[in-house]
């Protein structure tokens, strides 16, 4: 072989090699990143060239698919009651991202999860179309209406669980939005409203929100003080004077908002009327680590909660101790979701164990086989069994006789603490009303909740909770001990 001719072919070797090279690279290193490329419109034809798979709560199905007349897409996603599951579903869209349990399963409901090879391959050799898996959550369909219901018009969230299991039974947000009016490729001008509208629809209030909690963290604080030995009981008298200052402060009192007496009663008398000397106090004297440890334990601080899809971080702040004691009693830098809340009073009812919140029980293929089962498991224990009973005791005292009357139901044991916080420059905004709670039938509890309601106008008291998010979490309660029956 002359020399020119030897050089052309290394250098038709170097091209062949360099492509090859190029080749295997977009192939196995690139080639997720070019799939989700939001430019790639061949990953979402093929995703809306087949009914997507469902997802089911109690054997139901929430969503479905119809087949449009579109030049792309065969296929559509629709949804049932969407305002009402939105915060469950999330949305799977033609044009946009698919969100929550539609992003989170996606997979699974287009059919290219890898644990539907075989059913592909079936599908492939009798010719039929490609089939996406179903989605099985743990939702309580009944629960879910009365939470969506009873928020109605105001602004706000709920979240329930059943304590024994870690099974989400409910997840309300308001106001909300129907997934169906962006699911199509021309809902450009329906996005646009909903991502402008000032009440933020699309924003998941129950998962992805934090709010100051308010006196519903005493219960946490009370915990602080049992388990590290402060107080030995939940009516043993606490050390907390009347006018009671905040360390290092010159004549700054820390107020209780009610007309209740305050000062040296016990943690069950405070809960009782929520008496914010007593908890303050309990904090200060604990100190900032000891309460970011028991914050902790409930889920606090946690980065990676996923339910399986992703919830805010709730915090409890490192800080100075006047701070430190106005954190105690859910105010300051507190924050936390509904649902770290509605862990709170979970863990509580669990006689001290806290099971990890899970709402997606099973994934199936599309001839039924069953691909995954989620197994509970526990996260945490932050309080002893017989702390926890004595907690549970003081909060039964606050439904009973207490700040929660409105969450009483007949024949049933129903422990709660109400909570108002403030929030806004100089507390300038109108306050939260929260209310957590459990209902407690024989052994165990079938349910716990947490309600929020932002923006409302009643007093600046915990018994603004009382009113306002006491009566949801009540009728969420019934619903699923009526369910269970």
């Amino acid at each position: 072989m002359n020399k020119p001719v030897r050089r052309i072919a290394i250098f038709c070797g170097i091209l062949i090699l360099a492509l090859m090279i190029r080749g295997n690279w977009l192939q196995f290193v690139k080639a997720d990143e070019l799939k989700n490329d939001k430019h790639n419109l061949r990953v979402n034809i093929a995703r809306y060239s087949q009914p997507r798979g469902n997802i089911i709560v109690d054997g139901q199905e929430i969503t479905g698919s119809k087949e449009v007349n579109g030049i792309n897409y065969k296929y559509k996603r629709t949804y049932k009651n969407g305002e009402m599951w939105a915060p469950v579903t999330g949305y799977s869209s033609q044009v946009y991202k698919p969100t929550l349990l539609e992003g989170v399963e996606d997979k699974v409901l287009t059919g290219d999860d890898d644990r539907l090879f075989f059913n592909r391959t079936i599908d492939m050799i009798t010719g039929k179309g490609k089939k996406g898996g179903d989605v099985i959550t743990t939702l309580n369909a009944k629960a879910q209406e009365a939470a969506f219901k009873g928020l109605g018009s105001k602004k706000g969230a709920v979240a329930a669980i059943d304590p024994r299991t870690g099974k989400i039974l409910a997840l309300a947000s308001t106001p909300s939005y129907d997934p169906s009016r962006i699911a199509g490729a021309n809902d450009g001008d329906a996005w646009t409203k909903l991502n402008d509208d000032k009440n933020k629809p699309m924003l998941n209030r129950a998962l992805r929100e934090t709010y100051p909690p308010g006196s519903t963290f005493k219960v946490v604080t009370a915990a602080a003080a049992l388990e590290n030995g402060l107080y030995k009981d939940v009516d043993e008298k606490t050390n907390s004077p009347k006018g009671w200052t905040l360390p290092d402060t010159r004549n700054l009192p820390l107020p209780n908002e009610t007309p209740m007496p305050c000062d040296n009663v016990s943690m069950r008398a405070a809960l009782q009327w929520s008496c914010n000397s007593v908890f303050g106090k309990i904090s200060a004297d604990l100190g900032n680590q000891k309460m970011i440890e028991q914050a902790n334990k409930f889920g606090y601080n946690n980065d990676d909660l996923q339910i399986p899809v992703g919830v805010s971080k709730s915090v409890y702040p490192k800080d100075n101790r006047p701070q430190n004691a106005m954190a105690g009693i859910g105010q300051a830098s507190n924050r936390a979701t509904p649902l770290q809340m509605a862990m709170v009073a979970a863990a509580v009812a669990n006689n001290g164990k806290l099971m990890e919140p899970y709402m997606v029980d099973k994934l199936r293929a599309p001839n039924l086989n069953v691909i995954e089962t989620h197994q509970p498991k526990e996260l945490s224990r932050p309080l002893s069994p017989e702390h926890a009973q004595t907690l549970q005791s003081a909060m039964e005292t606050v439904v009973e006789e207490g700040t929660g009357t409105e969450a009483k139901i007949d024949g049933v044991k129903v422990g709660g603490k109400t909570g108002t916080a403030q929030h806004g420059v100089d507390n300038s905004g109108n306050p939260y009303a929260w209310f957590i709670s459990y209902a407690k039938k024989g052994d165990g509890s079938p349910v716990a909740v947490a309600v929020v309601i932002e923006g409302s106008n009643t007093m600046r008291d915990d018994i603004a909770g009382g009113k306002l998010a006491a009566p949801i979490a009540k009728g969420v309660m019934e619903a699923v001990l009526n369910s269970s029956k």
